[in-house]
């Protein structure tokens, strides 16, 4: 089976497509997909049967193999074929089970899945030959890895776990500030008149409490217990997590090192021919990190899917100093891309999205 795209196509690949890529051969995994795996505009990767705990983070850069830097790197490997647990702060690469032969037409871009981002899960793929994490090139042949470095809990994972997701693009996807008007003119993205649309859809923290009886968000604990990654809604909230209160100045101080999850002012939808992606604001405004996860997928808060619009959650760490957030304040901005066609399954419906009409929401590990 062959397949192609359009000279002239722009957007995201959806889900049919992205199974028609496997049928010919583009995308190569060592075993059949499981259900679910195929999202309405992305793939989820799955880790491969062996670990190596490496000195430190890297890019193999153009001419060299990630395979090659793990030979100079590696302190130990360990099998994930029963399960293993990936310790706080440690370095670890892990083969994926997909590889990729990509057309010269496709690019692939990754990101963490929205539960990766919620535990703190540092996860980033690596491609040969690359210069930079997430991106892989058009043309590109050859295997993908997982970079791993838990900043939080210590988690379990196994073979086949999923904690990075990949999407297919061709061409120029992302709308430009006019047809971002156009857009928000007829499907209202997000749900306040005064709607900041310069360079994507601004995204706000919520501190005030107003929509969660007086609560704005968590604080991670210290020193937990595992976290298995595929058991889902197995863990008390409050062994974990530490509810934070709203203040009444509407503010909230980061301390260095900690991990917060809080939500966004504004509730936003994604209309099923576009996808979206939380960029950071700008790094100059704050020295935080807003949001691991970045992929938002048609039908995200969308009506016409469930949703009713949906609030973003926020994943948030400080960096080496204090830093205080106030209500209101701009943390990221979604940034919109054309679908390619329509998926057949948007988000929310028959995928099981554990996020569809989120409010505040911690991952779906934890029992609410």
């Amino acid at each position: 089976m062959t397949f192609t795209v359009a000279a002239d196509a722009n957007g995201i690949l959806p889900d049919r497509m992205i199974a028609a890529m496997a049928e010919a051969g583009l995308i190569l995994p060592a075993y059949d997909f499981v259900e679910s795996q195929i999202q309405p505009a992305s793939l989820d990767l799955r880790l491969g049967d062996i670990a190596y705990r490496v000195r430190a983070s890297f890019l193999p850069g153009p001419g060299a193999t990630v395979a090659e830097r793990i030979d100079e790197l590696k302190l130990h490997e360990f099998s994930l074929a029963d399960g293993a647990v990936l310790e706080t702060n440690c370095v670890y690469i892990v083969p994926l089970l997909e590889s990729l032969a990509l057309p010269p037409e496709i690019v692939a871009a990754a990101n963490p899945k929205s539960s990766t981002g919620r535990l703190d899960v540092f996860t980033r793929v690596i491609a040969d030959g690359t210069r930079r994490f997430d991106m892989i090139g058009a043309g590109y042949h050859g295997p993908l890895y997982a970079e791993i470095s838990p900043k939080t809990f210590p988690v379990l994972v196994r073979e086949g776990s999923r904690l990075s997701q990949v999407r297919f693009r061709t061409g120029d996807a992302i709308l430009n500030a006019d047809e971002l008007d156009a857009l928000h003119a007829t499907e209202r993205l997000v749900d306040i008149d005064d709607a900041d649309l310069s360079g994507g859809v601004a995204v706000s923290v919520d501190l005030s409490g107003e929509k969660a009886n007086g609560f704005v968000g968590y604080r991670a604990k210290r020193h937990t217990g595992v976290v298995d990654v595929d058991r889902r809604s197995g863990y008390a909230v409050e062994d974990f997590w530490e509810p934070i209160s709203a203040r009444p100045d509407g503010s909230l101080i980061l301390d260095p090192g900690e991990f917060y999850i809080l939500a966004s002012k504004e509730a936003v939808q994604v209309p099923p021919d576009y996808a979206a992606e939380m960029v950071p604001f700008d790094p100059l405004v704050g020295e935080f990190r807003v949001h691991y996860a970045g992929f938002f997928d048609p039908g995200f808060g969308y009506a016409g899917a469930g949703g009713q619009g949906a609030r973003a959650v926020l994943e948030v760490r400080s960096r080496e100093v204090p830093f205080i957030l106030e209500h209101g304040q701009i943390v990221g901005r979604l940034v919109y891309e054309k679908m390619l066609a329509r998926p057949d399954a948007m988000y929310g419906q028959r995928i099981g999205s554990n996020y569809q009409a989120q409010g505040l929401k911690l991952s779906k590990h934890f029992r609410v």
